[in-house]
Formats: C-alpha cells, structure tokens, sequence
C-alpha cells in the first residue's frame, strides 16, 4: 500500500555553508540490469540555488537526474537513500505521483501537450482535484508569468500549444510544471534542441526562479553550467568525482578528469 505522506516543510537539514536543504542522496545506486550505470552518489542540494550537473555523455548525470523523483521506476532499480524533508523518498511504499507533485521534471526537448496553451497549464491541476475557474485561471497566469511567457502567450492562451515555437514551447513546459507549485524543479538539457536566444531566455527564467525553486539541471554546456549555477557536480563513467562552488570547478578543479573535461581534452 502506498503511504500518503505530509511532508514537514520546516524539517530542513543545512548544507556546508547552513544554507537549508532541499534534498541529498546517501550511496545512490543505480543498475539497468547487470550494467552497474552509478555509483555511491552522495549529494546534497542546497534550497533555492541552482546546482549544475555536467560530464561527458553516458556518464550517470541524466540517471541521477531522474532519480531523484523515481523517473527510473520500472526502467531501473535504484538503492540507497533519497531525502526529501527527512523522508526517504525511494521506499517503495511512498507515492511517486505525490513526490512528483513536490519535485517537477522538464525533459531535453520541449514535449507541450496537443491541447491549448491554457489546457496544458490546467490539466494536471485539474486532475489533481483542482477545479475552480477563478483559481486555475490564477495559476494559468501566475505560472506562465513566472516562465516568463505570458506577455507574449497571454491573449493567444486558446491556441495550440504546438504552434508556439521551441524555447516558447520549452518555457510552456517549465510553466506546467512550476503550476504544481513544486519544491523542487528537475531538467534534463532543457535547452539542448534550442537556439541560442531562446536558451538565453530559459537560462534568464532559471535565474529568476530559483527565487522560489531549488533547481537540479542536466546541461553538456559547461558556459551555461557557469553561467546559472551556484554548485555544480562533475560526473564520470557513473561517479560522482568532484561536487564544489561553480566558481570553483571552473577555476581550480581538483583531480585530473575533471581538469581534462573542463579543459576539452575528452567528452
């Protein structure tokens, strides 16, 4: 049976520097099958900041992404500890359609619904039991508002979504999901199938939520990992190697590898 969990919002731990927390993993493993793809990831995500997770293709940072809200269910299995208000989100008895409510995901390529940009705001709120108009019409605003979308969607809001354009439709996404009103904000190379205008206008939006959001990103793009981040994790061949300020892994890393991915001697 799966537990209904009410998640004690002021039961925060700190991070190094008593920033709160907004989740870490504890020796995260992750196996497709045989294939052991990470290992002992241990990491912790400082509340209202943008973490960077970079390194080569193949090398765990999308596996340990979708983790984090149990993406990998049924696809993987996954041990170790995820903590999330001091719950350990990855006991089997949690609800992952709960978990999802708290931490959002925005995937590589912008995936709008075939419905109307205001019908892809409200669906998921409408099946999450919300139905006044007044209100989901507030929350069709104030999430679009808060992607910066709305003053270009707002008198269009009965068109299709997929004639928006791609950072419209990749910022429609992130929309959708900040109007769960979400703890947490996942995305996985959200700007990857984008120009580089509408990635400045994602990177732009990112730095402006993470006011209300703590935000995990997935990006090969080490400019952009410096450009938004505060932490930033370097992954490699399914570890974790080095886990430090932005500032820092650009500017003094520690351990070879890492020095040779920054430098663009491999990945």
């Amino acid at each position: 049976m799966l537990k209904q969990y009410s998640f004690d919002k002021t039961a925060v731990q700190t991070f190094a520097d008593n920033t709160p927390l907004a989740m870490k993993t504890e020796n995260l493993q992750v196996f497709y099958g045989a294939n052991h793809a990470m290992h002992d990831a241990n990491l912790e995500f400082p509340k209202n900041q943008i973490t960077a997770l970079i390194g080569a293709s193949g090398s765990g940072k999308s596996t340990y992404l979708r983790s984090l809200n149990r993406m990998n269910d049924g696809i993987a299995t996954v041990t170790g500890k995820i903590w999330y208000h001091q719950v350990d989100i990855n006991e089997p008895t949690v609800n992952i359609y709960e978990i999802r409510r708290h931490i959002g995901m925005v995937f590589q390529r912008p995936n709008p619904f075939a419905k109307s940009i205001r019908e892809n705001i409200i669906y998921a709120l409408r099946a999450n039991g919300l139905k006044n108009k007044a209100e989901l019409e507030e929350r069709v605003e104030k999430s679009l508002r808060g992607a910066a979308l709305w003053d270009e969607v707002k008198d269009s809001l009965d068109k299709s979504a997929l004639s928006l354009s791609g950072g419209q439709q990749q910022r429609l996404c992130i929309a959708r999901s900040i109007a769960m009103e979400p703890d947490v904000l996942l995305l996985d190379e959200p700007c990857s199938a984008l120009d580089p205008i509408s990635t400045v206008k994602v990177e732009e939006t990112l730095l402006e939520l993470q006011k209300k959001y703590t935000i995990i990103i997935v990006t090969h793009n080490m400019q952009q990992a410096a450009r938004v981040s505060s932490q930033c994790a370097f992954f490699h061949l399914g570890h974790v190697m080095e886990y430090t300020s932005t500032g820092t892994m650009f500017s003094n890393p520690q351990i070879p590898v890492t020095q040779d991915y920054i430098a663009g001697s491999f990945g």
